[in-house]
């Protein structure tokens, strides 16, 4: 499983170690990455992600995971995002059909 958020995409980073002597060895930057369950109206039930915080504070900016989605471009998502929009935009041409 790659470390890499499903929402912003944020990676991994890398950089240096640099001791008092100036010494430099390679380091990674992790990002804080959570496993998290994430509410869909649309599809009424929990969707779970691995996201970052920052990728959590902008769902909730935009009012859930559907409206963050569903205003979001394709070429911005992971993939595991667009199969999740996709899911959502069928739902939602369901629930409208019904």
């Amino acid at each position: 499983m790659s470390r890499r958020c499903a929402v912003t995409g944020k990676g991994v980073l890398t950089g240096n170690n640099v001791s008092h002597a100036n010494n430099r060895t390679r380091r990674r930057f992790l990002p804080n990455l959570q496993e998290t369950s994430v509410l869909s109206d649309t599809l009424g039930q929990m969707v779970r992600l691995r996201v970052s915080a920052n990728g959590l504070k902008t769902i909730e900016h935009n009012g859930g995971i559907d409206a963050f989605l569903l205003g979001t471009s394709d070429t911005k998502l992971s993939a595991e995002a667009v199969r999740l929009k996709r899911r959502i935009k069928k739902a939602a041409e369901a629930k409208s059909a019904d």
